[in-house]
């Protein structure tokens, strides 16, 4: 991941963080000196800005205490069989890291297209879309998550695509399958879906040299009501943060925009995992951010990134397997997540993983 005060993680990349928290305070950390009335003026301004965070983050805090609902009691999830990673035929155009197990680093290019790279990214991303949409008529009791990934896989290369996931520094399957407490990256394998769960697929395609990346949250079989609220206001501050696009706007809208809902009901929007440019490159700049934040930087027409908020209906605070890949909460409750590619125009934004 890019650093710029900390390091924050993008989908795909969960390691050398920094604490988030720690970021938010260097981004405010005031210098004052002597009698400078410009510098005390900042701090007032800072410091206000500060104070406000700190009472959302308590009303949040007072609102899942008393609108917590108890939800269905799973078993916490557990590493079972992970089958071989599958073929892919050799006449299908792979992207350039395949051929390392390093994860790559993020590009500092942002990913701005051509009428020609346009064209090539809604290809890409309707496949996708069409993919995801395909996955998730599989989604019910006793299917397994390697189940869907052999579909997954299976569609995309019939389709002349690579599996975007597919060796990603290391990965070994060909979509993510995050089930209930996983926050996301989840490993297929051969547990089945129980009645009650929730699964989040993330896929992403590379398609004549362009990436579609999309995720979304399904339920399965019979969801308990807390859980299935979760999933239905992830899916809007998805919704809202798309809405705040266009050519000239701040990136930070974004993550005001989300935080500003999810907090509404109470739900805590994961730090950790950020959206991020794609197109040529799976992982590029610019990083966005789906909580309050200072980042600088505003969006430009034509340009392509992901969205792709984690909401969780108690701790944000997550811990990630030995495998270096499955992310859960560090408490076990629900976690859902969202995820759209949009291109930037002059009045909005294009959604491009949409069938």
């Amino acid at each position: 991941m890019a650093s710029v005060a900390a390091s924050i993680s993008s989908c795909f990349h969960g390691e050398n963080l920094s604490s988030s928290r720690s970021s938010l305070f260097s981004t405010f950390s005031p210098v004052i000196s002597g009698n400078n009335f410009d510098g005390r003026k900042r701090f007032m301004v800072l410091a206000k800005r500060l104070s406000g965070l700190e009472e959302a983050i308590r009303i949040r805090r007072e609102r899942e205490q008393k609108n917590s609902t108890p939800t269905k009691r799973r078993t916490p999830l557990r590493r079972l069989k992970v089958s071989p990673r599958l073929p892919v035929p050799d006449h299908i155009q792979k992207p350039p890291y395949v051929s390392s197990k390093l994860l790559p680093e993020i590009s500092s290019e942002y990913q701005i297209h051509d009428e020609e790279g346009i064209a090539h990214m809604r290809a890409a991303c309707l496949l996708a879309a069409r993919v995801l949409e395909h996955a998730g008529t599989l989604v019910r009791p006793s299917v397994t998550t390697n189940e869907i990934d052999k579909a997954v896989h299976q569609m995309i290369i019939d389709n002349g695509a690579y599996p975007s996931p597919l060796g990603y520094g290391g990965f070994p399957k060909s979509v993510c399958t995050s089930v209930n407490e996983c926050m996301c990256h989840g490993i297929p394998d051969s547990r089945q879906l129980q009645d009650g769960d929730i699964i989040n697929i993330d896929v992403t395609v590379y398609l004549n040299g362009y990436h579609g990346d999309t995720s979304k949250t399904f339920l399965c079989g019979n969801v308990d009501e807390a859980t299935k609220r979760l999933v239905k206001v992830t899916e809007e501050c998805l919704e809202r943060g798309i809405a705040v696009c266009k050519d000239g706007a701040l990136f930070r809208k974004i993550g005001k925009r989300i935080s500003e809902h999810a907090e509404k009901f109470g739900y805590g929007v994961v730090e950790r995992f950020v959206g991020h440019g794609v197109g040529t490159v799976f992982h590029s700049e610019p990083l966005i951010i789906h909580h309050r934040n200072e980042k600088p930087g505003s969006m430009v027409k034509g340009q392509t990134f992901t969205i792709e908020p984690i909401l969780t209906l108690g701790m944000t605070e997550c811990i990630t397997w030995e495998d270096n890949w499955t992310t859960l909460t560090k408490d076990g409750s629900p976690a859902a997540q969202f995820e759209h590619t949009i291109l930037i125009t002059a009045t909005g934004a294009e959604i491009l993983t949409k069938c």
